[in-house]
């Protein structure tokens, strides 16, 4: 990698602006601050202005100005010389910086309950018309292998509030229990939320301790169960969703993450409309001073489009 040159004190000159001296560049190329203001889509005026301040600047007039035309006088001629080849080397490193750049992959962190259910399934579509993006998909439920340094977007669930980060909501939280259209048709007594407690239960053993299990779900919809049966327990939350749609039992549902799953028939729920709604949510987080690039802007529309276009549970 080649190494930046030191600025010593005789390089630290000051310069004039770089817009004065591209509004000179257009001008001189197209000899018509007219044209020169459609090129760089600003007005005439814009242009004939940032010439002039550039004029001002060095002392000396770049262009003899007739009524409705203008010429590059000697001045002008000499300068365009010598800066052509500066601006057209300023021009080259830019876009080799900006290629470089677009093949960056962009690196997406996200709990895996939201890689594996909600964003995987969508990824491939938007893979299909954006080839130029190069991306990383990190799963992972420890908060801070989401937050790292190198990540550049990242889906958490919690309050909005994460220090150094910028945050949208992409979904609420919205529980519900799940199961098979066969586990039902087998179990139709899990049709009356008196009976999940005795029934066979799918649970979650989470580290977070505001995560929603079956106990706090029925005291929250007034069930209020003395104990339940023992439930089937796993350590992952998709793992619990792809034993509901197995037939396992009856698992709670996150609105959001298992829409797919209930669309296409693979899950039903035995309970309708009944849920629970907390006050956590689903986020999208961008580290505060990492600057914006294409590919990260790019990637963050498309998941706020998907949060706009989401179906609504009561919100």
């Amino acid at each position: 990698m080649t190494k930046p040159p030191r600025l010593t004190s005789e390089r630290r000159k000051p310069l004039p602006p770089l817009d004065y001296i591209l509004a000179f560049e257009a001008a001189a190329v197209h000899g018509s601050f007219a044209t020169a203001a459609r090129h760089m889509n600003v007005s005439e005026t814009a242009i004939s202005r940032k010439v002039r301040l550039l004029e001002q600047y060095f002392g000396l007039s770049f262009f003899a100005r007739g009524h409705r035309s203008i010429d590059l006088n000697p001045y002008g001629r000499e300068f365009l010389a010598r800066i052509a080849p500066a601006i057209d080397m300023l021009r080259d490193a830019a876009d080799d910086i900006l290629k470089t750049g677009q093949k960056r992959p962009v690196v997406i962190a996200a709990t895996n309950s939201v890689a594996s259910l909600w964003l995987t399934p969508r990824l491939q579509a938007f893979r299909q018309a954006n080839r130029h993006l190069s991306i990383m998909l990190m799963a992972s439920d420890n908060d801070a292998e989401c937050l790292a340094d190198t990540v550049d977007l990242a889906i958490l669930r919690g309050d909005g509030n994460w220090k150094g980060h910028d945050s949208e909501l992409v979904f609420g939280e919205t529980i519900f229990p799940v199961c098979s259209p066969d586990f039902l048709a087998q179990h139709p007594e899990v049709a009356d939320v008196r009976n999940l407690a005795t029934t066979a239960l799918i649970e979650v053993s989470s580290a977070h301790t505001e995560w929603m299990n079956w106990h706090a779900w029925l005291d929250k919809v007034g069930a209020k169960p003395r104990r339940l049966e023992r439930p089937l327990l796993f350590n992952s939350y998709p793992l619990s969703i792809y034993a509901a749609m197995d037939g396992m039992g009856v698992a709670l549902g996150w609105g959001h993450l298992v829409d797919q799953m209930i669309e296409s028939g693979r899950l039903v729920r035995p309970l309708g409309d009944t849920h629970v709604r907390t006050d956590f949510g689903y986020f999208l987080l961008v580290r505060q001073g990492h600057p914006p690039f294409a590919g990260r802007t790019e990637i963050r529309d498309w998941l706020m489009r998907m949060s706009a276009a989401r179906k609504r549970y009561g919100e």
